[in-house]
């Protein structure tokens, strides 16, 4: 320390000590300004940047620090039956987790009460490095093919022109997208509004694999139960608590580890053989699908506990980057079309969005030896170099004392492949069965808001596209079509009685109502006041 420093003393980047945080430096007390202001230089440009770029989805978050216990056992069978990966092998292994919840649509200050899919992602700090499990509270997806996902959030996404999230742009793109149903059905139903992230489920949604010691493999869904209970809200007690507190699903997570009531969910697995599966009449690796209980039982691995809030939401919540290709030993990749794309798109966003360097973030980096031959790029604060490393030697091989390759370990996987290369769809995709049990498996409170929240949101669309969706849901089940066509005023053969025939944009976000009433209610109610 400088001399008259204490540890509390305010100091710039470069160690001094700033000894006048209140004035910049200027020509007599009035001004104007000096450019030899470094300080303030420095924290202005500094301010300049606080803000790394918006997450184009999940930009809406919280998170928090815990572990995860492995039992040793998948169900009943020893888990080295299925899997090598060193943190399920030795029960009350513990391995430290974090853990961010987040929206997927709307922005980073956007009121968590909205209707939206919840991200639910685990980054596991593993003795074999990181493995991050990257899912969602639903279980299924709108889309089965990634080349389709930049489409499906600009459709969810404001409407470029108005800057609103408009439901006729969305069930224009849904209605020309079958396979999504499934999830149309969960998300305007009371699930598509979680009550807060503790009593939340959580779902790998991607179709993975597992390797065991002699390179034989299964595939594998993955599932977070919540051991809280799982509580969703109807669209109008979200409206009631949204006008109360927009950040009360963070609030809570953050009082109940504050306050030692640790939320905590079991972690289990769905195991299939790796094949095809004839006997069904979807694909498993069709992420529009659940994988059916009766056949493919929920089989319990371990529990994940959290227990420590971020010090700095900023630097870990803000920055946490996630990948559904950072795998470790022991876990493999599936044919899925969805993960296989969302492999690439991951990690490349948090090289955009954060910087090629991101992995030196603290909440980021391995909690392991790192050794690489990479250098360079943006913000590169530190060379990831072995001790004894040759600092001239960053490549391999070499003689040189260079870094060298890895032992093998294990049996490798080798999965047979042949085929033809085509841009063709999957065979089985059976888009409105699913969508139909789900609909008949409802309570009747939560097929009433279901309706409710689609015919609030399909009241702005065009002719065909009501129509074009009240078929649809019939295809589903016969009833679903007809509540929805009644709540439009529409009947399924008899036409539309909608005067909404050319192109109209301005609807409403999902789900909601009385959103024109808003506006009117702002502009009369308002209370004038004079200039001042």
């Amino acid at each position: 320390m400088a001399q008259g420093e204490d540890k509390m003393t305010l100091t710039n980047r470069q160690g001094h000590p700033v000894d006048n945080n209140q004035s910049m430096r200027t020509v007599g007390r009035r001004g104007p300004t000096t450019m030899e202001n470094y300080d303030f230089i420095e924290k202005i440009t500094h301010f300049d940047r606080e803000r790394i770029p918006e997450r184009v989805v999940h930009a809406r978050g919280a998170g928090a620090h815990g572990f995860f216990e492995t039992y040793g056992t998948v169900g009943d069978e020893p888990i080295t039956k299925y899997t090598r990966a060193k943190l399920f092998q030795q029960k009350g292994t513990q391995t430290p987790v974090f853990v961010r919840f987040s929206t997927v649509t709307h922005g980073n200050h956007s009121p968590e009460t909205l209707r939206d899919p919840r991200g639910f992602a685990v980054k596991f700090y593993t003795e074999d490095g990181n493995w991050d499990l990257v899912g969602n509270n639903l279980k299924v997806f709108f889309i089965r093919d990634a080349i389709k996902f930049p489409d499906l959030i600009h459709a969810f996404k404001p409407d470029p022109v108005t800057n609103i999230q408009d439901g006729v742009r969305i069930f224009d793109f849904i209605m020309n997208t079958p396979e999504a149903l499934m999830m149309i059905t969960f998300l305007f139903s009371p699930w598509g509004i979680p009550a807060n992230y503790r009593q939340m489920q959580g779902s790998g949604v991607n179709t993975y694999k597992w390797v065991n010691e002699q390179g034989e493999a299964v595939i594998v869904k993955y599932h977070w139960e919540p051991k809280q209970g799982i509580k969703n809200l109807t669209q109008q007690e979200a409206e009631d608590i949204q006008g109360k507190n927009f950040n009360h699903a963070t609030q809570d997570l953050y009082e109940a580890i504050e306050s030692g009531e640790f939320p905590e969910w079991e972690f289990c697995v769905q195991i299939m053989s790796d094949d095809d599966h004839p006997e069904l009449d979807f694909d498993p690796l069709d992420d529009t699908k659940l994988w059916p209980t009766d056949k493919f039982p929920f089989l319990p691995v371990g529990r994940m506990v959290l227990n420590r809030n971020p010090i700095d939401y900023f630097a870990e919540v803000e920055q946490v980057a996630f990948g559904t290709g950072v795998l470790v030993d022991g876990l493999d990749f599936s044919d899925d079309k969805m993960l296989q794309g969302r492999t690439l798109s991951y990690s490349d966003t948090q090289r955009y969005r954060v910087g090629p360097n991101y992995l030196q973030l603290p909440i980021n980096a391995p909690k392991k030896h790192v050794a690489t031959n990479q250098r360079g790029g943006q913000m590169d604060y530190r060379v990831d170099i072995a001790p004894g490393q040759n600092p001239h030697i960053n490549y391999e091989p070499s003689t040189l004392g260079g870094l060298h390759e890895a032992t093998k370990i294990g049996k490798e996987y080798t999965p047979h492949v042949e085929g033809e290369l085509v841009r063709q769809v999957i065979d089985r995709t059976n888009n409105f069965k699913y969508a139909g049990e789900q609909y008949r498996k409802f309570e009747d409170w939560e097929r009433d808001d279901l309706i409710t929240n689609l015919v609030n949101t399909l009241k702005p669309a065009l002719q065909h596209i009501q129509q074009g969706m009240t078929d649809l849901f019939t295809k589903c089940d016969p009833d679903y079509g007809r509540r929805v066509g009644e709540g439009l005023g529409i009947g399924i053969k008899n036409g539309i009685q909608s005067n909404k025939s050319d192109t109209e944009f301005g609807g409403r976000p999902i789900g909601t109502s009385h959103t024109d009433e808003g506006v009117q209610d702002a502009e009369n109610k308002g209370h004038s006041a004079d200039p001042y």
